[in-house]
């Protein structure tokens, strides 16, 4: 066994039937869609998948349609002759269509491999389709889908595309069939200016389809102006339920008059005035203040007034019984008499205050000044606290006026 290692013949056989057996590998591993059938000769068949096709023609007058992007090549003949073209496939197939005119035609496949190969190229034949080339400019339109989902309030003012129109390139009957060039700018959720957002041009025709053509720019800038529109309207309180029986509401109103209010433009259009949630009276029992939301419609925002305050008077009456007549200014020497030293009086006001008043609160007066002796008719004046009106049970008195000195002397 050494010896043969020693032997230079035996290290040559050695070495060519590894290389042999590497390259059939490595051909394996490249090709996995290969077929490869061996004889005992040097002649092999091999099979290529995925083999590109190219078109010889005019391409500036013409264009092409219905010939096959790739085909299958079946390459027989000696190993030595296929290994270039195994390992780098270094050939071409196409058609050839150079003086053909437009409309359909059989063509046959061809390729340029020299005619020590074997090649069977699958299909063998094709029907193409040549017609004149076109080319045409179209404006494009922007269609803004969604506008429907836009964040709340927001609406399109308008958009701009740059550039308006592009050049398209095709055949002159798919040219002739382009009905509409547009980009898609989805608005869902948006709530800011778009500015120069890049999109894919898209082409369909009159039913359509879309179309797979040579564009010239393939994409365009799109900007939308986006708006938030507003305005300023006036501010109603709302109430539900009532007061107590003993109570009667004086006032309610707001801390503010207006509000601005945001919304899509022909929302704001139908909206006067905004209201209150409403203020449920039923729990009022005294004069105060309140923070009451907003009732705002539907897809309307009011993002720096979301609550008011309310600002509510409730006037009580109160009934206090036997109040003691005061008198005042009576001449000296003279005495007065009347039916009555003490009546009724109603008290009417904030219910804060009336509630905790008493009869020490409040003075009914007589007022004599200047009245001589006799029968007089004298009104009677209430005195009450600040912000508190009173009604007695009677507005005025029958007096009478005596001197006794006169008396004395009759």
């Amino acid at each position: 066994m050494d010896n043969w290692f020693k032997s230079k013949w035996f290290v040559r056989v050695l070495s060519l039937a590894f290389a042999v057996t590497l390259y059939a590998f490595v051909n394996v591993s490249e090709n996995p869609n290969s077929d490869a059938t061996f004889s005992g000769s040097s002649d092999a068949t091999e099979t290529l998948d995925n083999v590109p096709v190219d078109i010889r023609i005019d391409r500036d007058k013409y264009v092409v349609s219905d010939v096959p992007e790739e085909v299958q090549v079946t390459l027989q003949g000696n190993r030595g002759s296929l290994t270039p073209y195994l390992l780098q496939r270094n050939f071409d197939v196409y058609v050839d269509l150079e003086g053909l005119g437009e409309g359909p035609h059989d063509v046959e496949l061809e390729h340029n491999i020299p005619g020590d190969v074997e090649v069977f190229i699958e299909p063998k034949t094709v029907q193409v389709n040549i017609e004149e080339r076109a080319s045409q400019e179209f404006t494009v339109t922007a269609d803004l889908i969604n506008q429907d989902k836009m964040a709340d309030g927001y609406e399109v003012v308008d958009y701009s595309i740059n550039p308006e129109t592009i050049t398209i390139t095709s055949s002159r009957n798919v040219i002739n069939s382009i009905g509409s060039v547009k980009v898609y700018v989805n608005m869902e959720d948006v709530d800011e200016s778009i500015n120069n957002r890049e999109l894919p041009v898209n082409v369909y025709d009159v039913q359509g389809n879309e179309l797979n053509v040579r564009m010239e720019p393939e994409s365009i800038q799109v900007s939308v102006e986006v708006d938030n529109p507003s305005k300023s309207v006036p501010l109603s309180v709302e109430t539900t339920g009532e007061l107590e029986e003993d109570l009667e509401l004086g006032s309610i109103s707001a801390n503010t008059d207006e509000v601005e209010i945001y919304s899509q433009s022909d929302v704001l259009d139908d909206i006067s005035e905004v209201n209150t949630e409403p203020v449920d009276l039923s729990e009022v029992e005294e004069s105060g203040t309140v923070e009451v939301p907003l009732d705002l419609p539907e897809n309307v925002q009011s993002p720096e007034t979301n609550e008011v305050e309310v600002t509510i008077e409730v006037e009580g009456t109160k009934t206090i019984e036997d109040v003691p007549i005061e008198e005042e200014g009576l001449g000296n020497g003279l005495e007065v008499s009347y039916p009555d030293s003490s009546l009724d009086v109603e008290l009417k006001g904030d219910s804060s205050l009336v509630n905790d008043l008493t009869a020490d609160d409040i003075r009914a007066v007589l007022d004599f000044s200047d009245l001589e002796p006799g029968e007089h008719e004298v009104p009677v004046t209430i005195e009450t606290p600040d912000d508190v009106t009173a009604t007695g049970s009677v507005e005025e008195i029958t007096v009478e006026i005596i001197d006794p000195a006169e008396t004395a002397e009759d």
